[in-house]
C-alpha cells in the first residue's frame, strides 16, 4: 500500500472530526468523522475558507468565532496548541457541542504552514444519548423529537421533589415555549413545525449538563429539570439554552428561518409539588411571552432578554 493510502486509511479510521487548513484557513481535508459529527460531506467543505462560516462557530457566550475569535487562525498566528469548548452548527440547523484541539502544521524547517483541528462531540451529548437509548428500552421517548416524553420528565420531578423535602437540595425547572410556532405550522406547513420541533431539542439537547433532563412536555412545549441548582445557575444555564436557540435555524423552502424561545424558571420551595413548580415556571415564560420573547425570566429575578427587541421574531437569516 501506498504511503498517502496509509495515511487516508489512518485519517478515515480515526473516530474524532478532523480538519487541516493552510495559512489562509482554506480546508484541504475532511474525514469521514468530521462529516458524520457535522452533516457536511468532503465535498461540500474542502477548498472552502473557515472565514466562510459555514460551520457558524460560537462560544458559550453566543459570539461567533469563525469571522474573528478564532482559535485556529490564532494558532496558525503563534504556532501555539490550543484547545477550546464551542458549538458548531449542524447542516440540519442545530446546534452541536463540540471539544476542538487545535495544533500548528509546519514544514521541514519548523514553519508554520497551516493548522490541524481534531474535535469530538462533548460527554455531555455522549451521556444524554446513552440516557436516551435507556429511555427507549422503557418506551419513555417522544416519537417526533427523540427527548424524553412527559411521563419521563414528570417522574424525573417527582423524584426531585422528592429529594428536596428530604435533603434540602435545590432544584429548578425551565418552561420553554418556542416563539412564533403557529407562524411556522401556517407559513410553512406541518413539515417545517416538525423541522423546528426537532432542530430545538437538538439544540438543548446539546446544551444541557450531563445530569439535567430535558423532556418534550407537549406541543411546543419542553420542559428542563435541573438537579442541584440554584436561581443564578438555573438562569445561566436558561440563558445558554436560549442563545443557542436563536443560533439554530431551520431550512424551509422560501430560505433559512432563526428560531427564538421563552423561557421561565422556577426554584424547589418547601411544599412544592410537580404540579406547582411546573406552574410556576409556566409562569415565568408567560411573562418573557408577554414582553416580546426570544429571552428568560426567572422568579424572583427581572426578566433578562437574550438579545435586543429586534431580533425577538423568526425571520429570514442573511
Amino acid at each position: 500500500m501506498h504511503t498517502k493510502d496509509n495515511f487516508e486509511s489512518i485519517v478515515s479510521g480515526i473516530n474524532d472530526g478532523l480538519y487541516f487548513a493552510d495559512t489562509e484557513r482554506r480546508i484541504t481535508l475532511w474525514n469521514k468523522a468530521a462529516e458524520a459529527i457535522t452533516g457536511y460531506s468532503a465535498a461540500e467543505v474542502v477548498g472552502s475558507k473557515c472565514s466562510d462560516n459555514i460551520l457558524v462557530h460560537v462560544d458559550a457566550e453566543g459570539r461567533e468565532l469563525c469571522k474573528g475569535l478564532c482559535p485556529l487562525a490564532a494558532t496558525i498566528a503563534d504556532g501555539e496548541a490550543r484547545e477550546a469548548d464551542i458549538f458548531l452548527r449542524h447542516k440540519q440547523g442545530h446546534r452541536v457541542p463540540v471539544t476542538v484541539r487545535i495544533s500548528p502544521l509546519k514544514d521541514d524547517q519548523g514553519r508554520v504552514v497551516g493548522g490541524i483541528e481534531l474535535f469530538s462531540e462533548t460527554r455531555p451529548l455522549v451521556v444524554l444519548r446513552e440516557r436516551l437509548r435507556e429511555c427507549q428500552k422503557l418506551a419513555l421517548l417522544d416519537p417526533l423529537t427523540k427527548l424524553p416524553n412527559r411521563r419521563h420528565v414528570e417522574e424525573r420531578l417527582a423524584a426531585q421533589v422528592s429529594l428536596f423535602e428530604r435533603s434540602g437540595v435545590p432544584f429548578a425547572v425551565m418552561y420553554v415555549d418556542v416563539d412564533g410556532f403557529k407562524g411556522f405550522n401556517d407559513e410553512h406547513g406541518h413539515v417545517v413545525g416538525d423541522a423546528t420541533l426537532i432542530t430545538m431539542a437538538r439544540t438543548m439537547a446539546g446544551s444541557a449538563r450531563p445530569f439535567d433532563t430535558i423532556g418534550r412536555w407537549g406541543g411546543d412545549e419542553f420542559v428542563g429539570v435541573l438537579p442541584n441548582c440554584s436561581g443564578p445557575d438555573a438562569e445561566r444555564v436558561a440563558q445558554r439554552l436560549c442563545m443557542l436557540v436563536r443560533h439554530s435555524r431551520v431550512d424551509t423552502a422560501k430560505g433559512p428561518l432563526q428560531i427564538t424561545a421563552s423561557v421561565g424558571v422556577a426554584v424547589s420551595t418547601r411544599g412544592d409539588s410537580v404540579e406547582s413548580i411546573i406552574s410556576r415556571a409556566d409562569a415565568m415564560m408567560y411573562k418573557q411571552k408577554r414582553v416580546g420573547g426570544n429571552g428568560v425570566v426567572a422568579e424572583p429575578a427581572p426578566a433578562s432578554s437574550c438579545t435586543s427587541s429586534s431580533e425577538v421574531s423568526p425571520s429570514s437569516l442573511p
